[in-house]
């Protein structure tokens, strides 16, 4: 008979307090990019439909989109996308054991997050 010794299991446990690791922050980002970005597919569709329809829909499509509140909600959108394709092709070289070390796992992180907002600044800028 093996004796082993159980581990005390928290009896508490606050999740308030737990720090969760970037690539984990990176993960969970990358979930709910995804969901956030299917839940607004219909209004995607709604908006591509309005501006292909005749030049009169078109210029409704623009006057929405030239409101402050909608192109900060299409830019939301353009860092979802951005940060989910990110995350997704970091997911994938973790997925075929590319940058499974510790340091490199952090640092792919990093530049997830870094690169989703640089790229979704530069591009915002532009299409402001």
């Amino acid at each position: 008979m093996s004796s082993t010794v159980a581990k005390p299991r928290p009896k508490h446990l606050n999740l308030m307090q737990i720090r969760l690791p970037v690539p984990g922050i990176v993960s969970i980002m990358h979930r709910i990019s995804g969901a956030v970005l299917f839940l607004l597919i219909p209004l995607l569709l709604w908006l591509f439909q309005a501006s292909l329809e005749s030049p009169a829909s078109f210029a409704e499509f623009r006057s929405i989109a030239a409101h402050p509140l909608m192109k900060l909600l299409l830019i939301g959108l353009l860092w979802g996308y951005l940060h989910h394709l990110l995350a997704g092709l970091r997911h994938l070289f973790l997925d075929l054991h590319i940058g499974t070390e510790l340091e490199t796992a952090r640092l792919t992180s990093i530049i997830v997050l870094v690169l989703g907002v640089v790229l979704t600044l530069a591009a915002g800028v532009a299409a402001w």
